[in-house]
């Protein structure tokens, strides 16, 4: 009786440690009728549709500043005047110099009319035996040393016209004009301020077009090869994450930021060290496009969170993906199936999109039915004691 009532006791014992988890220790989810959305996720940056510095092309000192931050301008719009007595007196002297010139070839030509005039003389006496051969020749010379003195002053004309108008551009480039319409989003240069444009164009202001903005979305090389142009795309941003910005993917750049650096055709020693220190980094790609601004609430540099839609299932079955077991290449999987006794099944059932989250199923359930997720640990279950 001792040893048989020990025998069920070990038996209970096995039973309850290494017995299958009942009913009580699923974790369920029922089958329902919902959207499934397959995206690549990547971040982003806001810019302006267009984005241009407006700098000086003449040094001197920014006597006059006519923009305001934020201030909204045109093309054309004079933006700030640069000390222009350099300019005007480098024009004045331009302009002699192409005055001079022009008062030399009007000599040499009364010196060309004189020596042809002395020239025919010449001829007519040495066809009379009047004069010798050596005069005539000496007065051609000078009627072709003429000829050639004011070719050479024509020449010299064109150098100063040109001296002139050049003098004349960069007088009108003491006066800076707006190339755009767009507002006035930074002001590097103040008023009074000297600037040195020998070496490079310095920065006066940044002018943007705001009512448009490019967003500049970085996308990872293990998903750039799913993205293609004209998918849809959606952003958020940090400070509205509620609201949906939707847009479409416009391009892809054909290579990462990273080749501007590459060494394969890049010299430079600096060049070269960038590139060694980024072989170990993450590869990202650039996918462009556009969404309009008109409320202004978009803001340069603001980072996005953007959603590039793969597919998309609207009012379709749907289970959790964790329900998802042994898929297979032609997309089938097996789910276990909860029934109202408390069974459970397995079964086969053909899956759609899958987001890793949510699945869509397309055959093999019904609305309403129980899939099996996981399970509970049973907590009155104790391990086996070690040793």
């Amino acid at each position: 009786m001792l040893i048989l009532g020990g025998l069920v006791v070990g038996g209970w014992l096995l039973r309850h440690w290494f017995g299958p988890a009942g009913p009580a220790n699923l974790v369920t989810a029922q089958v329902t009728v919902g959207d499934v959305e397959q995206t690549v996720l990547a971040a982003g940056t806001l810019k302006p549709a267009r984005l241009v510095a407006i700098g000086a092309q003449v040094s001197g000192r920014l006597v006059a500043l006519k923009v305001a931050l934020g201030q909204q301008i045109k093309a054309g719009d004079l933006i700030g005047e640069i000390d222009s007595l350099p300019q005007e007196n480098a024009l004045r002297t331009s302009v002699a110099s192409l005055d001079n010139a022009r008062a030399q070839r009007q000599e040499k030509e009364a010196t060309l009319a004189l020596n042809e005039a002395w020239l025919k003389r010449q001829q007519m006496t040495l066809a009379q035996n009047a004069s010798s051969r050596a005069d005539y020749d000496t007065a051609e010379a000078n009627v072709k040393t003429a000829r050639a003195q004011i070719a050479q002053l024509d020449a010299r004309i064109i150098e100063a016209e040109v001296a002139v108008e050049t003098a004349r551009i960069n007088l009108g480039y003491t006066r800076i004009r707006a190339p755009i319409d767009g507002t006035v989003l930074a002001i590097v240069t103040q008023e009074g301020q000297t600037v040195n444009a020998v070496q490079s164009a310095p920065t006066i202001v940044v002018v943007g077009q705001i009512d448009t903005m490019t967003v500049r979305t970085e996308i990872s090389e293990a998903d750039v090869v799913r993205v293609k142009p004209e998918q849809p795309v959606y952003f958020t941003i940090l400070g509205n994450p509620g609201h949906r910005y939707q847009a479409t993917l416009q391009s892809i750049e054909p290579a990462p930021e990273s080749v501007k650096t590459d060494s394969s055709f890049t010299s430079s020693a600096t060049a070269a060290a960038a590139t060694s220190s980024s072989t170990s980094a993450a590869v990202y790609y650039n996918g462009v496009f556009s969404v309009p601004n008109p409320d202004g609430q978009l803001r340069t540099s603001m980072t996005a969170e953007v959603h590039i839609v793969l597919g998309e299932a609207r009012g379709v079955l749907t289970v959790p993906s964790a329900a998802l077991e042994a898929p297979g290449a032609d997309g089938s999987a097996t789910v276990k199936v909860l029934g109202p006794t408390g069974v459970v099944t397995t079964r086969t059932v053909k899956v759609g999109l899958n987001n890793k989250i949510t699945a869509e199923i397309r055959d093999g359930l019904k609305a309403g039915e129980t899939v099996v997720t996981g399970t509970i640990p049973d907590p009155s279950i104790k391990p086996l004691p070690k040793g």
